[in-house]
């Protein structure tokens, strides 16, 4: 039988099992034999990391063809007025390539969510605040790039779910199995259940 888990990814750890250049890894968080995360986030990112050793399931959902939501919030320096949130939903160029239409909304009320070590750094003088931002692409730091190009950059991430998967109340370093029948995808799109 397959297995299917959600895992809380901390802040400073790696998507892979095997530590690299002194980072932490997967491997010191207890994780059920066998199963391997299902698409990545870098080691400066947090929160929802799918890991299941379904192949056909993994290759469903990094798929680009399937776009399967993907929302985080970023805490982002200064407060960004309609018109720079409308680039962001419009889609912008990053690099060498345009980034697809999106969701994107400042977050009201600004969300509690759980300390992270280290602490992100204040300055009294500069309002920093929480956007929620729904991709259903996934390049390398897209959202950390798109915040950047609208000039609000991002000082904390955390993905909050893929597509019906949800981080919930699940606490950093935490991890909770669900069924197959928790993921609930039809056609390259999430159902509600």
């Amino acid at each position: 039988m397959p297995r299917y888990v959600l895992f809380h990814k901390p802040y400073g750890v790696l998507s892979q099992f095997t530590p690299e250049d002194g980072a932490r890894s997967l491997a010191e968080f207890d994780l059920p034999p066998g199963v391997y995360p299902a698409g990545r986030l870098d080691k400066d990112s947090e929160g929802l990391l799918l890991l299941t050793d379904d192949g056909p399931l993994i290759e469903q959902l990094l798929n680009p063809r399937n776009a399967k939501p993907k929302t985080y919030w970023a805490l982002v320096e200064r407060v960004p007025d309609e018109t720079a949130l409308q680039r962001l939903r419009n889609g912008l160029r990053i690099e060498n390539y345009l980034t697809r239409p999106c969701q994107a909304q400042l977050l009201q009320p600004q969300p509690d969510v759980p300390p992270r070590d280290p602490p992100v750094r204040v300055r009294k003088t500069v309002q920093d605040v929480w956007l929620e931002i729904t991709v259903v692409e996934g390049k390398n730091r897209q959202v950390r790039k798109m915040t950047a190009a609208i000039g609000h950059p991002t000082l904390r991430l955390i993905r909050r779910s893929i597509a019906n998967l949800t981080l919930d109340d699940l606490p950093p370093g935490q991890w909770r199995e669900v069924a197959r029948a928790d993921i609930a995808w039809e056609q390259g799109r999430p159902t509600t259940r």
